[in-house]
């Protein structure tokens, strides 16, 4: 059956810069293919070329006969007056579906999407929302391959999983555009990457995203000595060149073409292998006050609904706190707390004297009608980083813009380069405290592991909003989970705040408000033969695991089975005999041995957490 999306030789600029060049790949029945790459290379372009809303500039985008394609922009927009209902009424009428089968559909896509009120305003849904309904607008179509842009961004954890779980389900073939690595590696079976580096434009590798780390690097290794060994030939020619060969015969001149040819392919790898990188180094102030805010049964009440109560929390120096919760569950709110934009509904908030704080908005709030270079330095062409005056242009360099960048509007920037922007700023400002609210929207995977580093490397306090689960595994010290039904607690990492989420919703949790939150070193001890859920998590299979579980011993055979027919093959006379042959037999048979062993392993352990 021929693929179902079909690119091949795709160009596209704007003005004189290339976003990509003559790049090619096909999708197929299944495929889940998470495309990544640096900002600015083009991939939300790439995916509106193959929706059929832009045109390359050359190559081509065959569409196999009646197959049909769903695309979900980055940013969700519906009509102002019209109803969840109508929106999903408005998509089936667009796809065609006959009028007798649409409220079955509605009503199958509602229970898919756990949209609560089908009447509400599609133009003032929440974003996390907004992003729901704009997967099921293109979903109840019933599509062959759905295009996403970006899909994580706005969704909460909860989220999340949702979308991991429909993905993992779905019988269509996707294409989305993710910087969450937690996201690709449970829902991608292909790693695309879109990038200058590789001589094709792009490195596709089959597998998750940790097996794309291991391929790429294999690639750039290969790279790598290739380099070096055309600097080797080059450095021989030169050498040649220099002599000045006294007669130019046919073969002098055959070599001189040969040397100019190697040198031109020495220059291409070099300048392919050259990536650049932003800096980025927060600035702490070094003060030696431990305690730097303490919350004493903080009451936070807006309108009629209360987000959290009895709130008893301590900020210390150095803590690197992540805040979690669903959508509107109050995690805004306790950053202007923390601002002094809001005032607790009840108990108070105290802090150490002259505390600096550093906030940076999830609203990309920045003077959008100045440059980039009065966006940096309002009032000089120099700003003072780290107690040293550095030219603007050079300070814009460490973030990856150019110097024809500076006199851009911010308005016209991509929303990866406003955070690159953003994250400037706030670097000039020395803080006790670091307060981020959703800082990984729109950043690359390299700025996002760029970023982590820092924060790690950042020595004052911080208080970290993100969906990125990897971020708050790696960067927290402590998770702060707010429910959204006024209980907080305070948690090791993200996994035991989400196995106290499943505790709640199963009643395994009191009715009544969960125990007061606490920084580790205040939580009081437990009396002997006490547990609590927060502290010590019951083992339990995830509903992912649990699906892996059922079907891991089929795996398993599976594996033995590759397992003897390659022991078989390498048995064969006819393979013994022939080199290349055996080589790739012993190859096969390694592999196949590795991946039941792996199978192997998981099976023993998701037996062991099952119980």
């Amino acid at each position: 059956m021929p693929p179902i999306l079909n690119a091949q030789a795709l160009t596209k600029a704007f003005g004189a810069t290339p976003l990509f060049e003559e790049i090619s790949f096909t999708v197929d029945e299944g495929d889940r293919i998470g495309l990544i790459g640096p900002n600015g290379v083009g991939k939300s372009t790439l995916l509106k070329v193959l929706a059929g809303e832009e045109d390359a500039d050359a190559g081509d985008v065959a569409v196999r006969k009646r197959a049909r394609v769903g695309y979900v922009r980055q940013q969700s927009a519906f009509a102002p007056g019209a109803s969840v209902r109508q929106v999903l009424e408005q998509a089936m009428a667009a796809a065609g579906v006959p009028e007798a089968e649409r409220e079955g559909r509605l009503r199958a896509m509602v229970g898919r999407t756990g949209f609560p009120d089908m009447d509400a305003d599609a133009s003032k849904l929440s974003g996390g929302w907004s992003k729901r309904l704009a997967i099921a607008e293109a979903l109840v179509g019933h599509v062959d391959v759905l295009l996403l842009d970006e899909p994580t961004n706005h969704l909460d954890l909860a989220g999340i999983v949702w979308l991991e779980e429909l993905l993992l389900q779905a019988e269509f073939a996707v294409v989305l555009v993710s910087h969450d690595r937690y996201f690709l590696e449970n829902v991608a079976t292909e790693i695309v990457e879109l990038n200058r580096v590789y001589a094709d434009g792009l490195l596709r590798v089959r597998g998750s995203y940790s097996k794309f780390l291991e391929g790429r690097e294999q690639y750039l290794e290969t790279q790598a000595r290739l380099q070096e060994s055309l600097k080797n030939r080059v450095r021989t020619e030169v050498e040649w060149l220099r002599r000045g060969p006294k007669a130019r015969t046919t073969k002098s001149k055959a070599r001189i073409d040969s040397a100019h040819e190697l040198i031109g392919q020495l220059k291409e790898v070099t300048a392919r292998s050259q990536t650049a990188t932003a800096g980025i180094e927060f600035a702490a102030t070094e003060r030696q006050t431990k305690r730097l805010v303490e919350f004493d049964q903080v009451q936070c009440v807006l309108g009629e609904r209360t987000l959290f109560e009895g709130l008893n929390f301590v900020i210390t120096n150095g803590m690197r706190v992540g805040l979690v919760g669903p959508n509107g569950s109050g995690k805004t709110s306790l950053l202007r707390l923390l601002r002094e934009e809001l005032q607790p509904t009840a108990g108070a908030i105290r802090k150490a004297a002259g505390l600096c704080t550093v906030y940076f908005s999830q609203t990309r709030e920045l003077p959008l009608g100045v440059t980039l270079r009065r966006a940096l330095a309002p009032d000089s062409d120099s700003v003072v980083y780290q107690g040293r005056v550095v030219h603007v242009a050079s300070y814009a360099a460490k973030f990856l813009f150019t110097g024809e960048q500076l006199n851009q509007p911010v308005e016209r920037l991509s929303g990866g380069e406003r955070a690159r922007v953003l994250i400037a700023r706030l670097m000039l400002e020395p803080a006790d405290l670091l307060l981020l609210d959703e800082p990984t929207n729109d950043l690359d995977i390299a700025t996002l592991e760029i970023l982590e580093d820092s924060l790690l490397e950042y020595t004052g306090a911080l208080v970290l909003v993100t969906h990125d689960r990897y971020m708050l595994d790696k960067v927290s010290t402590t998770v702060l989970g707010l429910d959204g039904k006024g209980s907080a607690a305070v948690f090791a990492d993200y996994s035991q705040w989400e196995q106290w989420q499943v505790a709640q919703e199963r009643g395994a949790q009191p009715k009544e408000r969960a125990a007061e939150a606490t920084t580790p070193e205040d939580k009081p001890q437990p009396e002997p033969g006490a547990t609590s859920p927060a502290a010590t998590p019951k083992k339990k299979l995830s509903y992912l695991e649990a699906r892996e579980y059922a079907g891991i011993e089929a795996a398993v055979e599976a594996a033995d089975a590759r397992v003897r027919a390659a022991q078989q093959r390498v048995s064969e006379p006819a393979v013994a005999i022939d080199a290349a042959q055996l080589t790739a037999a012993l190859a096969e048979l390694e592999a196949a041995e590795a991946e039941a062993n792996r199978l192997l392993e998981r099976w023993a352990e998701l037996t062991e957490k099952a119980g």
